[in-house]
Parts: C-alpha cells; structure tokens; sequence
C-alpha cells in the first residue's frame, strides 16, 4: 500500500508578530478580508457579536463527528484524559442557539458535530474555518472521528484513512460551481496517518489498518445496498463492485471523507480521519449488531484519538 505525499502550507498574516514556526489557516477566498461582519449562520456566531480570539485562540485539535450527542461523550472523555475538569462535568453547547451544529470546547480541544453527508459537513467546515480563521488560531490539528461499512475487515475494525476516493475509486472531490464541474484533490497528511498508527499500537485495543475510504453521496444504491427504496442491480453485481473497490484498496465506506480532506488541504490544515467499521458489506447490508456492542465500537476512535491528543500534549 503507497502513501500518497502531501504538504500543507502555511499561510502567515503578516501583521502578526509571529515565529516562522507558526501555521496559520489560509482562505481560499479575498472576499472575506473585505467583510466588515462574517455571520456564521449555522452556528449562530457572529464576529461583531463574538470574540473568536478570546473564545477560540488557544485550539489546537479539532474533532468533527456526524452525531451531536457522540461529540458531547467525545469532549467529555478527552477533558478526564487530560484531567482539564472534574469527572462528571457538563459541557455547554456553543452553537445553542441553532439546532443545526453542535459545538463543545474542553482546553485545546474543539469537538463539533458535523450531520451526515458531504452537503452538511461542508457547510459546517466552511464556518468552522472561518471561525479559526477569524479566531487567528495557529499549528491546528483535524480529526473526522466516526462509522462506516467496511468491506472484508471483521466489525469495529478501525480504519485511519490513507486517501478519500469517490464511488468510482478516483482520489477527487467533484463540484459543480457557477454551472462548471471543479475537481480538487482529496490529500490527507500522510505524517499524521503514522502518528495515529503508533498510537493504535500503543493502545493495542481493538484492529486498526490503513486504507482508502470511499466517500459517497447516498448510504443505499451510492453504496450498493440492496435494502433501499430503489435497487436496479442484483447481489451478484454489488459483490463484484464492492470487491472492485477493495481491490483498489478501499476498506471502508461513508459519506464525508472526500470534502473533509478536500476543504482541510486547501486550508492549510493537518487532517485526518478515523472510522470504525459496524460490518462488514460483503456479508451484508443492514446493522443487526447489539446496541450495547455498537456504542463500544464507536469509542474506539474517540479512544485512539483521544491517546493522540495525549501524547501530543506529552501527556500519555
């Protein structure tokens, strides 16, 4: 298996004072250094309402997940990691003034929710960027923590993604923009792929590989189910496609790598994902896993990144 190289660059503001040694977030975008507000709708914040450096400077890691509640457990774990807080402490929900995002800060530590697929998640990187952006926060570190199909590895095995590809194995994300289609890159920091593998070993908890994650668009016919509404394909075709797909290296399946690593890259941020698999789809579509075992397997990647954050912080 080839790790694909990547860089990330910095993006100094020249008007701090600052050591070389900093990486600041870079827009994409000259408009915004043009706007006398920037309301973050979907957060409900506002820089002419709230002090991003005062609230935000200090981040360092940031972890998005799809579930709200399981990025509440996630800030309540690290923060009894890192003995921030009393055990037992309740979190305030940042973004409380809106029902779509939640966000809760413990330390360094940002965890925010992200909902599920790539139109959601993309719309709460767009803010959550600016936010850091806004907050001129430095040297940050993203995780995606969350589930996935796998195909051929046992349930709750973990995968840390090496590439996002699309449905048809392609390292691209595709949007249409003014009528055009863009195509940008899906590269993820290679460097940080190896630290969270010496932290899976350092744990030696629960199965842990490295492999493409496919991104799709849907979680029925975009990923070969045969349960859906809608199915215009056989058993025979979706085994032949899901082992196309492994042998390109894909080990697991969800719905928001692709834009995850397209935004971070061109930002200038350090990123990653992380997913723990709940079956295996060469064996089946549908989740008949006990409740009590699925909510273990969703810990394992709050665990594995949570010893990241650790050691990090020379904590381990």
């Amino acid at each position: 298996m080839v790790t694909l190289a990547t860089t990330h660059p910095c993006s100094i503001n020249l008007s701090l004072f600052v050591s070389n040694s900093d990486c600041f977030i870079q827009l994409s975008n000259p408009n915004i250094a043009t706007m006398q507000e920037d309301v973050l709708y979907h957060f409900n914040l506002s820089t002419s309402t709230h002090d991003f450096p005062a609230m935000f400077g200090d981040v360092k890691f940031v972890c998005v997940g799809g579930s709200s509640s399981r990025m509440r457990t996630f800030i309540k774990y690290v923060a009894a990691e890192l003995g921030l807080d009393h055990p037992g402490k309740e979190y305030t929900n940042i973004c409380a003034g809106t029902d779509r995002y939640a966000m809760y800060k413990a330390g360094p530590v940002l965890s925010v929710s992200h909902g599920m697929g790539i139109p959601s998640i993309g719309i709460m990187l767009h803010e959550l960027i600016k936010m850091l952006y806004h907050a001129r926060c430095s040297n940050i570190t993203i995780i995606r923590i969350g589930t996935s199909g796998g195909i051929g590895l046992e349930p709750g095995s973990v995968v840390i993604t090496q590439q996002a590809v699309d449905e048809c194995f392609k390292p691209e994300f595709e949007q249409i923009v003014l009528g055009k289609r863009v195509i940008r890159n899906t590269n993820l920091d290679p460097q940080l792929v190896q630290e969270l593998v010496q932290c899976s070993s350092d744990l030696n908890e629960f199965p842990t590989v490295v492999g493409n994650t496919m991104c799709t668009l849907d979680f029925y016919e975009g990923q070969g189910r045969l349960d859906g509404a809608l199915c215009s394909y056989t058993e025979k075709d979706k085994q032949a496609y899901l082992r196309a797909a492994h042998a390109a290296g894909v080990r697991n399946i969800e719905m928001e790598s692709s834009v995850f690593a397209t935004m971070c890259s061109a930002c200038g941020l350090k990123a990653a994902v992380v997913c723990v698999t709940l079956l295996d789809r060469l064996q089946g579509d549908q989740i008949n896993t006990p409740h009590d075992v699925l909510v273990e397997y969703q810990q394992r990647p709050q665990r594995l990144v949570g010893h990241f954050i650790k050691k990090s912080l020379g904590r381990a």
